[in-house]
């Protein structure tokens, strides 16, 4: 028979379980900082002897490019008007660019979360394989890929799509199968009992309880895809990306043309991100209201 401990020995107990879990947290906590100083320094080091100069002599210049560019803009103030307007339709491909890139990468993104999610996919044996092909869509930056797809296609905004919607896929993959993974079965087992086949409970079933999170992650990917088609300009891939390395590259006396580009893709990422919160509050509100 078991002997039951007074109440005074079990909070002995829980206490100092407490407390040696809490010593077991440090301990852990601790090596995982000295691990993460360790590889710090060792990078910073490594880069720094790699480097024709140390940061330690070129930190002082840090700032100059953003003084300079700030002086010639506000002495050029006027000409900032008419930069924007020429530079205007390399933004609105820009735009175009993660918009279609977007659209396709959650279609994509969609068909491996429905095949990679247990209790949901038309093939259980193929699961894994969509989890790996969403792992290695997600692991390879943009622009390794589109690096790869200019030197095979040349530059523009084709291969600036294509590697922006594999990355997509990769990432809404996850995020979307996650969202599948807390669906609630019953109404796929009602379904099925009338006779529904796969795709009539896929439709009435699952995507009406994960439409909403869906809509939010792609509103909030299609943020981060306008920054990442600005940034793919700047290998060759179109956009006002391209704008901006040109009048970059040029240096002083067209710094005034580089601030009108970095106005514009300022206000157009702040735009695109209100615009996205209001519509993710709103379908958040109103899914929690249904």
């Amino acid at each position: 028979m078991a002997t039951v401990l007074p109440a005074s020995a079990q909070l002995t107990e829980i206490r100092e379980d407490y407390l040696e879990l809490t010593r077991r947290r440090r301990m852990y906590s601790g090596i995982l900082l000295i691990a993460f100083a360790v590889t710090f320094i060792a990078g910073f080091r490594i880069a720094e002897n790699r480097n024709a100069g140390t940061f330690r002599d070129g930190f002082h210049r840090i700032f100059d490019f953003p003084r300079e560019l700030i002086v010639e803009a506000w002495e050029k103030s006027a000409n900032l008007p008419g930069h924007a307007a020429r530079a205007f339709p390399a933004l609105v491909e820009t735009v175009n660019i993660a918009l279609v890139s977007t659209l396709i990468g959650c279609l994509l993104g969609t068909a491996l979360a429905l095949g990679g999610t247990r209790g949901l996919a038309y093939w259980p044996r193929l699961i894994p394989v969509m989890r790996r092909i969403s792992d290695i869509f997600r692991a390879v930056p943009e622009i390794v890929i589109a690096l790869v797809l200019i030197f095979v296609m040349g530059g523009g905004p084709m291969p600036a799509m294509i590697a922006i919607a594999i990355h997509t896929a990769g990432a809404q993959g996850k995020l979307f199968s996650e969202v599948n993974e807390n669906v609630d079965l019953k109404p796929l087992e009602g379904l099925a009992s009338v006779g529904a086949n796969w795709w009539q409970r896929t439709w009435l079933g699952v995507f009406p309880q994960v439409m909403p999170n869906y809509l939010s992650y792609s509103l909030l990917r299609l943020e981060i895809n306008i920054r990442a088609s600005a940034i793919l300009g700047f290998v060759g891939a179109g956009g006002i990306g391209s704008e901006l390395r040109n009048a970059m590259t040029f240096g002083q006396g067209r710094f005034d043309e580089a601030a009108a580009i970095f106005l514009m893709l300022f206000a157009t990422i702040v735009i695109v991100d209100q615009i996205s919160s209001l519509m993710r509050n709103s379908l958040t509100e109103g899914h929690r209201t249904a």
